[in-house]
Protein backbone atom coordinates (compact mmCIF):
# COMPACT_ATOMS: atom_id res chain seq x y z
CA UNK A 1 0.00 0.00 0.00
CA UNK A 2 1.63 3.32 -1.06
CA UNK A 3 -0.22 6.55 0.72
CA UNK A 4 1.09 10.27 0.00
CA UNK A 5 0.07 12.32 2.88
CA UNK A 6 -0.31 16.06 1.28
CA UNK A 7 0.36 19.23 3.86
CA UNK A 8 1.71 22.76 3.83
CA UNK A 9 4.86 21.69 5.67
CA UNK A 10 6.15 18.61 7.24
CA UNK A 11 7.18 20.13 10.72
CA UNK A 12 6.55 23.70 10.52
CA UNK A 13 2.78 24.18 12.54
CA UNK A 14 0.31 22.37 14.48
CA UNK A 15 -1.11 20.86 11.77
CA UNK A 16 2.14 19.91 9.88
CA UNK A 17 3.92 18.05 13.38
CA UNK A 18 0.48 16.14 13.20
CA UNK A 19 0.35 14.86 9.78
CA UNK A 20 4.31 14.22 9.73
CA UNK A 21 4.10 12.11 12.93
CA UNK A 22 1.44 10.05 11.43
CA UNK A 23 4.09 9.63 8.58
CA UNK A 24 6.40 8.43 10.73
CA UNK A 25 3.59 5.87 12.37
CA UNK A 26 2.90 4.64 9.11
CA UNK A 27 6.31 3.43 7.96
CA UNK A 28 7.17 1.81 11.13
CA UNK A 29 4.04 -0.03 10.44
CA UNK A 30 5.73 -0.86 6.88
CA UNK A 31 3.61 1.02 4.93
CA UNK A 32 4.90 2.98 2.26
CA UNK A 33 4.25 6.12 2.96
CA UNK A 34 4.98 9.73 1.31
CA UNK A 35 4.54 12.92 2.02
CA UNK A 36 3.94 15.87 -0.22
CA UNK A 37 4.86 19.43 1.10
CA UNK A 38 4.81 23.06 -0.28
CA UNK A 39 7.39 24.39 2.35
CA UNK A 40 9.61 21.18 3.43
CA UNK A 41 11.76 21.99 6.59
CA UNK A 42 13.13 18.75 7.68
CA UNK A 43 15.59 16.60 5.59
CA UNK A 44 13.83 13.49 5.86
CA UNK A 45 14.00 11.86 2.06
CA UNK A 46 10.22 10.54 2.75
CA UNK A 47 9.26 13.75 2.47
CA UNK A 48 8.60 15.13 -1.35
CA UNK A 49 8.64 19.45 -2.15
CA UNK A 50 6.76 20.85 -4.64
CA UNK A 51 9.75 23.39 -5.61
CA UNK A 52 13.02 22.46 -6.36
CA UNK A 53 14.23 25.27 -8.85
CA UNK A 54 14.84 29.26 -6.98
CA UNK A 55 12.35 30.42 -9.13
CA UNK A 56 9.84 28.12 -8.22
CA UNK A 57 10.94 28.75 -4.29
CA UNK A 58 10.46 32.46 -5.03
CA UNK A 59 6.74 31.46 -5.95
CA UNK A 60 5.74 29.61 -3.21
CA UNK A 61 6.56 32.18 -0.95
CA UNK A 62 4.75 34.74 -3.12
CA UNK A 63 1.17 32.14 -2.93
CA UNK A 64 0.36 32.63 0.67
CA UNK A 65 0.53 36.52 -0.25
CA UNK A 66 -1.54 35.71 -3.62
CA UNK A 67 -4.20 33.82 -1.40
CA UNK A 68 -5.23 36.35 0.56
CA UNK A 69 -5.79 38.77 -2.11
CA UNK A 70 -9.63 38.54 -2.05
CA UNK A 71 -9.52 39.13 1.67
CA UNK A 72 -7.46 42.20 1.58
CA UNK A 73 -11.21 44.34 0.56
CA UNK A 74 -12.87 43.36 4.30
CA UNK A 75 -11.31 46.17 5.80
CA UNK A 76 -12.65 45.83 8.96
CA UNK A 77 -12.29 42.20 9.18
CA UNK A 78 -11.01 40.13 12.46
CA UNK A 79 -7.60 39.27 12.26
CA UNK A 80 -8.00 35.75 12.21
CA UNK A 81 -6.86 33.10 8.88
CA UNK A 82 -9.69 33.01 6.10
CA UNK A 83 -8.35 31.29 3.14
CA UNK A 84 -10.35 31.01 0.10
CA UNK A 85 -7.97 28.84 -1.76
CA UNK A 86 -8.24 30.66 -5.62
CA UNK A 87 -4.45 29.96 -6.30
CA UNK A 88 -3.94 27.79 -9.31
CA UNK A 89 -2.13 24.50 -8.43
CA UNK A 90 -1.20 22.25 -11.49
CA UNK A 91 2.36 21.60 -9.82
CA UNK A 92 0.39 19.54 -6.64
CA UNK A 93 -2.00 17.85 -8.78
CA UNK A 94 1.01 17.05 -11.16
CA UNK A 95 3.60 15.84 -8.94
CA UNK A 96 0.55 13.24 -7.52
CA UNK A 97 -0.03 11.54 -10.38
CA UNK A 98 3.85 11.42 -10.61
CA UNK A 99 3.88 9.78 -7.39
CA UNK A 100 1.02 7.62 -8.47
CA UNK A 101 -0.06 6.43 -4.56
CA UNK A 102 -2.70 4.11 -3.86
CA UNK A 103 -4.30 7.04 -1.24
CA UNK A 104 -4.11 10.59 -1.46
CA UNK A 105 -4.41 11.46 2.67
CA UNK A 106 -4.83 15.27 2.64
CA UNK A 107 -4.45 17.77 5.81
CA UNK A 108 -3.88 21.50 6.25
CA UNK A 109 -3.75 22.19 2.84
CA UNK A 110 -4.52 26.36 2.48
CA UNK A 111 -1.89 28.75 1.95
CA UNK A 112 -1.98 29.17 -0.91
CA UNK A 113 -0.94 25.01 -1.79
CA UNK A 114 -4.10 23.43 -3.09
CA UNK A 115 -6.98 25.45 -5.05
CA UNK A 116 -10.71 24.05 -4.26
CA UNK A 117 -11.18 23.23 -8.18
CA UNK A 118 -8.34 20.92 -8.61
CA UNK A 119 -9.27 18.70 -5.27
CA UNK A 120 -12.01 17.18 -8.06
CA UNK A 121 -8.78 16.24 -10.00
CA UNK A 122 -6.87 14.35 -7.92
CA UNK A 123 -8.09 10.58 -9.23
CA UNK A 124 -7.17 8.19 -6.18
CA UNK A 125 -9.32 7.22 -3.16
CA UNK A 126 -8.92 10.45 -0.77
CA UNK A 127 -8.80 10.58 3.71
CA UNK A 128 -9.11 14.37 4.46
CA UNK A 129 -8.21 14.75 7.74
CA UNK A 130 -9.50 18.01 9.90
CA UNK A 131 -7.09 20.03 11.50
CA UNK A 132 -9.89 23.14 11.80
CA UNK A 133 -13.00 24.47 10.45
CA UNK A 134 -12.18 25.10 6.85
CA UNK A 135 -13.66 22.33 5.26
CA UNK A 136 -16.34 22.29 6.03
CA UNK A 137 -16.74 26.59 6.16
CA UNK A 138 -17.04 29.37 3.15
CA UNK A 139 -13.15 30.00 4.29
CA UNK A 140 -12.97 30.40 8.11
CA UNK A 141 -10.41 28.28 10.23
CA UNK A 142 -11.66 29.09 13.37
CA UNK A 143 -15.78 30.12 13.10
CA UNK A 144 -16.15 31.59 16.65
CA UNK A 145 -20.31 30.79 17.12
CA UNK A 146 -21.25 31.34 13.74
CA UNK A 147 -23.64 29.15 13.06
CA UNK A 148 -23.73 30.23 8.89
CA UNK A 149 -21.80 26.67 7.97
CA UNK A 150 -24.94 25.24 8.51
CA UNK A 151 -26.31 27.25 5.73
CA UNK A 152 -24.55 28.82 2.63
CA UNK A 153 -22.48 30.93 4.72
CA UNK A 154 -22.47 34.48 3.70
CA UNK A 155 -22.77 37.52 5.91
CA UNK A 156 -19.49 36.21 7.28
CA UNK A 157 -18.71 36.97 10.56
CA UNK A 158 -14.49 36.51 10.31
CA UNK A 159 -14.80 39.40 7.34
CA UNK A 160 -17.39 41.17 9.23
CA UNK A 161 -19.89 41.29 6.45
CA UNK A 162 -23.42 41.99 6.02
CA UNK A 163 -24.07 40.81 2.66
CA UNK A 164 -25.50 37.56 2.06
CA UNK A 165 -23.46 36.71 -1.13
CA UNK A 166 -20.07 37.61 -0.25
CA UNK A 167 -16.61 35.88 -0.11
CA UNK A 168 -17.27 33.31 1.65
CA UNK A 169 -20.85 32.32 -0.35
CA UNK A 170 -18.52 31.96 -3.01
CA UNK A 171 -15.82 30.05 -1.39
CA UNK A 172 -18.99 27.82 -0.52
CA UNK A 173 -20.20 27.48 -3.83
CA UNK A 174 -16.80 26.21 -4.79
CA UNK A 175 -16.38 24.27 -2.64
CA UNK A 176 -19.93 22.73 -3.01
CA UNK A 177 -19.60 22.03 -6.91
CA UNK A 178 -16.22 20.33 -6.29
CA UNK A 179 -17.23 18.08 -3.23
CA UNK A 180 -20.19 16.56 -4.89
CA UNK A 181 -17.21 15.48 -7.47
CA UNK A 182 -15.36 13.26 -4.82
CA UNK A 183 -17.13 9.89 -4.18
CA UNK A 184 -14.55 8.18 -3.29
CA UNK A 185 -13.62 9.79 0.21
CA UNK A 186 -13.48 10.03 3.83
CA UNK A 187 -13.74 12.52 6.05
CA UNK A 188 -11.55 12.56 9.40
CA UNK A 189 -12.59 14.45 12.18
CA UNK A 190 -9.52 14.50 14.98
CA UNK A 191 -12.18 14.94 18.10
CA UNK A 192 -15.59 14.53 18.63
CA UNK A 193 -16.16 17.97 18.85
CA UNK A 194 -15.11 18.88 15.16
CA UNK A 195 -17.01 15.43 13.28
CA UNK A 196 -20.47 16.70 15.04
CA UNK A 197 -19.29 20.00 14.34
CA UNK A 198 -18.66 18.78 9.89
CA UNK A 199 -21.69 16.15 10.02
CA UNK A 200 -23.97 19.40 10.83
CA UNK A 201 -22.64 21.28 7.79
CA UNK A 202 -23.99 21.95 4.53
CA UNK A 203 -21.22 21.07 2.61
CA UNK A 204 -19.92 17.58 4.24
CA UNK A 205 -23.20 16.18 5.60
CA UNK A 206 -23.78 13.55 3.24
CA UNK A 207 -19.84 12.31 3.14
CA UNK A 208 -18.83 9.67 5.41
CA UNK A 209 -17.06 10.99 8.50
CA UNK A 210 -15.36 9.64 11.27
CA UNK A 211 -13.19 9.90 14.00
CA UNK A 212 -9.63 9.51 14.67
CA UNK A 213 -7.14 11.05 16.35
CA UNK A 214 -3.62 12.24 15.81
CA UNK A 215 -1.17 9.52 16.94
CA UNK A 216 1.86 10.62 19.04
CA UNK A 217 4.82 8.76 19.93
CA UNK A 218 5.03 7.49 23.30
CA UNK A 219 8.65 6.19 23.85
CA UNK A 220 9.53 9.89 23.11
CA UNK A 221 6.94 11.52 25.05
CA UNK A 222 7.65 9.75 28.46
CA UNK A 223 7.98 10.94 31.76
CA UNK A 224 11.45 12.12 32.70
CA UNK A 225 12.33 12.88 36.67
CA UNK A 226 10.97 16.65 37.38
CA UNK A 227 13.90 17.69 39.12
CA UNK A 228 16.67 16.34 36.60
CA UNK A 229 14.72 17.83 34.11
CA UNK A 230 14.54 21.59 35.47
CA UNK A 231 18.37 20.86 36.26
CA UNK A 232 18.97 20.45 32.63
CA UNK A 233 16.37 23.55 31.54
CA UNK A 234 18.09 25.65 34.68
CA UNK A 235 14.79 26.02 36.25
CA UNK A 236 13.54 26.60 39.88
CA UNK A 237 13.70 23.60 42.05
CA UNK A 238 11.64 25.03 44.56
CA UNK A 239 8.55 26.92 43.06
CA UNK A 240 5.43 25.93 40.98
CA UNK A 241 5.75 26.19 37.26
CA UNK A 242 2.71 26.42 34.97
CA UNK A 243 3.79 26.07 31.46
CA UNK A 244 2.04 27.05 27.89
CA UNK A 245 2.97 27.62 24.28
CA UNK A 246 3.23 30.01 21.45
CA UNK A 247 3.07 33.57 23.78
CA UNK A 248 2.03 35.59 20.39
CA UNK A 249 -0.80 37.67 20.26
CA UNK A 250 -3.80 35.80 18.57
CA UNK A 251 -7.22 36.01 20.23
CA UNK A 252 -7.97 32.05 20.00
CA UNK A 253 -5.01 31.59 21.92
CA UNK A 254 -6.65 33.22 25.30
CA UNK A 255 -3.94 35.04 26.90
CA UNK A 256 -6.30 37.23 28.05
CA UNK A 257 -8.18 34.65 30.14
CA UNK A 258 -4.77 33.48 31.09
CA UNK A 259 -3.37 36.80 32.73
CA UNK A 260 -6.74 37.53 34.31
CA UNK A 261 -6.69 33.64 36.15
CA UNK A 262 -3.21 34.45 36.91
CA UNK A 263 -4.25 37.13 39.09
CA UNK A 264 -6.46 34.70 41.31
CA UNK A 265 -3.19 32.82 42.04
CA UNK A 266 0.14 33.24 44.36
CA UNK A 267 3.33 35.16 43.60
CA UNK A 268 5.74 32.08 44.29
CA UNK A 269 3.73 30.30 40.89
CA UNK A 270 6.29 30.96 37.76
CA UNK A 271 4.76 30.97 34.05
CA UNK A 272 6.97 29.10 32.09
CA UNK A 273 5.70 30.18 28.22
CA UNK A 274 8.16 28.38 25.22
CA UNK A 275 7.53 28.42 21.12
CA UNK A 276 7.50 31.94 19.14
CA UNK A 277 6.20 34.60 21.02
CA UNK A 278 5.51 38.69 20.75
CA UNK A 279 7.35 41.05 22.73
CA UNK A 280 4.23 42.90 23.24
CA UNK A 281 2.49 40.36 25.27
CA UNK A 282 5.59 39.11 27.47
CA UNK A 283 5.59 43.09 28.49
CA UNK A 284 1.86 43.05 29.23
CA UNK A 285 2.44 39.71 31.10
CA UNK A 286 5.40 41.43 33.20
CA UNK A 287 3.39 44.00 34.11
CA UNK A 288 0.44 42.64 35.40
CA UNK A 289 3.10 41.28 37.88
CA UNK A 290 3.14 38.16 37.05
CA UNK A 291 6.66 35.85 37.59
CA UNK A 292 7.45 34.72 33.95
CA UNK A 293 10.45 33.57 32.01
CA UNK A 294 10.10 32.46 28.22
CA UNK A 295 12.81 29.66 27.32
CA UNK A 296 12.48 30.27 23.31
CA UNK A 297 11.96 27.70 20.75
CA UNK A 298 12.06 23.65 21.04
CA UNK A 299 13.19 22.42 17.46
CA UNK A 300 12.94 18.84 18.66
CA UNK A 301 10.70 16.78 20.50
CA UNK A 302 13.13 14.84 23.56
CA UNK A 303 13.61 18.43 24.51
CA UNK A 304 9.55 19.20 24.68
CA UNK A 305 9.61 16.62 26.32
CA UNK A 306 12.28 17.26 28.95
CA UNK A 307 10.15 20.79 29.02
CA UNK A 308 6.73 18.99 29.84
CA UNK A 309 8.05 16.79 32.15
CA UNK A 310 9.72 19.82 34.34
CA UNK A 311 6.39 21.62 34.64
CA UNK A 312 3.78 20.85 37.52
CA UNK A 313 1.01 21.54 35.48
CA UNK A 314 0.09 22.70 31.77
CA UNK A 315 -2.27 25.61 30.33
CA UNK A 316 -4.15 25.63 27.82
CA UNK A 317 -6.78 28.60 27.87
CA UNK A 318 -7.50 28.50 23.92
CA UNK A 319 -11.02 30.04 22.79
CA UNK A 320 -11.00 27.13 20.57
CA UNK A 321 -8.91 23.72 19.58
CA UNK A 322 -9.81 20.79 17.50
CA UNK A 323 -7.42 18.50 19.48
CA UNK A 324 -3.96 19.79 20.72
CA UNK A 325 -1.05 18.74 20.13
CA UNK A 326 0.05 20.55 23.43
CA UNK A 327 -2.16 18.92 25.62
CA UNK A 328 -1.49 15.71 24.34
CA UNK A 329 2.38 15.38 24.62
CA UNK A 330 1.96 17.37 28.19
CA UNK A 331 -0.01 14.37 29.32
CA UNK A 332 1.70 11.73 27.64
CA UNK A 333 5.15 12.96 29.68
CA UNK A 334 2.58 12.90 32.89
CA UNK A 335 2.04 16.57 33.39
CA UNK A 336 -1.49 17.49 34.12
CA UNK A 337 -3.30 19.88 31.74
CA UNK A 338 -5.88 22.88 32.75
CA UNK A 339 -8.35 23.84 29.91
CA UNK A 340 -11.30 24.82 29.08
CA UNK A 341 -13.80 22.51 28.58
CA UNK A 342 -14.73 22.84 24.52
CA UNK A 343 -13.85 21.66 21.44
CA UNK A 344 -11.51 18.24 21.74
CA UNK A 345 -10.25 18.95 25.41
CA UNK A 346 -12.96 16.49 26.60
CA UNK A 347 -11.55 14.10 24.81
CA UNK A 348 -8.03 13.97 26.21
CA UNK A 349 -8.43 15.74 29.77
CA UNK A 350 -10.91 13.65 32.04
CA UNK A 351 -11.74 16.22 34.76
CA UNK A 352 -9.97 15.81 37.96
CA UNK A 353 -8.60 12.73 36.35
CA UNK A 354 -5.48 13.74 34.38
CA UNK A 355 -6.04 18.06 34.73
CA UNK A 356 -9.32 19.88 35.07
CA UNK A 357 -11.95 21.25 33.03
CA UNK A 358 -12.93 24.60 33.76
CA UNK A 359 -16.08 26.40 32.59
CA UNK A 360 -15.59 28.30 29.32
CA UNK A 361 -13.68 31.46 29.00
CA UNK A 362 -14.49 31.68 32.83
CA UNK A 363 -11.17 33.11 34.88
CA UNK A 364 -12.37 32.27 38.11
CA UNK A 365 -12.53 28.80 37.29
CA UNK A 366 -9.28 28.50 35.41
CA UNK A 367 -8.05 30.14 38.40
CA UNK A 368 -9.63 27.33 40.45
CA UNK A 369 -8.46 24.39 38.18
CA UNK A 370 -4.51 25.34 38.22
CA UNK A 371 -4.76 25.51 42.19
CA UNK A 372 -6.41 22.31 42.52
CA UNK A 373 -3.83 20.55 40.83
CA UNK A 374 -1.37 21.81 42.20
CA UNK A 375 -2.69 20.99 45.72
CA UNK A 376 -4.32 17.68 44.91
CA UNK A 377 -2.72 15.04 47.69
CA UNK A 378 -3.07 12.94 44.89
CA UNK A 379 -1.17 14.55 42.55
CA UNK A 380 0.80 11.37 41.86
CA UNK A 381 -2.19 9.77 40.48
CA UNK A 382 -3.09 12.48 38.06
CA UNK A 383 0.10 12.22 36.38
CA UNK A 384 -0.14 8.41 36.34
CA UNK A 385 -3.02 8.86 34.59
CA UNK A 386 -2.50 11.61 32.36
CA UNK A 387 -0.01 9.36 30.72
CA UNK A 388 -2.21 6.18 30.47
CA UNK A 389 -5.12 7.52 28.94
CA UNK A 390 -2.57 9.07 26.08
CA UNK A 391 -1.16 5.07 26.26
CA UNK A 392 -4.60 3.67 25.72
CA UNK A 393 -5.86 5.92 23.20
CA UNK A 394 -3.53 8.35 21.10
CA UNK A 395 -0.13 5.63 21.20
CA UNK A 396 0.94 6.04 17.77
CA UNK A 397 1.46 2.44 17.15
CA UNK A 398 -2.45 2.04 17.48
CA UNK A 399 -3.71 4.96 15.49
CA UNK A 400 -1.98 3.94 12.87
CA UNK A 401 -3.25 0.82 13.16
CA UNK A 402 -6.95 2.08 12.76
CA UNK A 403 -5.62 4.42 10.02
CA UNK A 404 -4.55 1.44 8.27
CA UNK A 405 -7.77 0.23 8.18
CA UNK A 406 -9.27 2.97 6.69
CA UNK A 407 -7.38 3.18 4.06
CA UNK A 408 -8.23 -0.34 3.10
CA UNK A 409 -11.99 0.16 3.23
CA UNK A 410 -11.55 2.72 1.13
CA UNK A 411 -9.50 0.83 -1.54
CA UNK A 412 -12.42 -2.18 -1.66
CA UNK A 413 -14.23 0.58 -2.92
CA UNK A 414 -12.07 1.99 -5.30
Amino acid sequence: MKVLIVNHSDVIGGAARAAYRLHKALLKEGVNSYMLVQNKASSDPTVISLYDTKIEKFFYLMKPTLDQLPVKFYKNRIKTLFSPSWIPSRKVIEKIKEINPDIVHLHWVCGGMLRIEDIAKINKPIVWTMHDNWLFTGGCHIMWGCENYKDKCGKCLILNSNLSYDLSRWVWYRKSKTFKKLKNIIIVGLSKWITKKAKESSLLKDKKIITLPNPIDTDIFKPIDKMLARKILNLSLSKKLIGMGSAYIDPNKGYDLLIESLKFLKKEIVLVLFGKYDEKLIKTIKESKINVMHLGTFSDDISLAILYSSLDVFIIPSRQETLSNSIMESLACGTPVVAFNIGGNPDMIEHKKNGYLAKPFDVKDLAKGIKWVLEDENYDNLCKFAREIILERFDSKKVAKRYIELYKELLKND
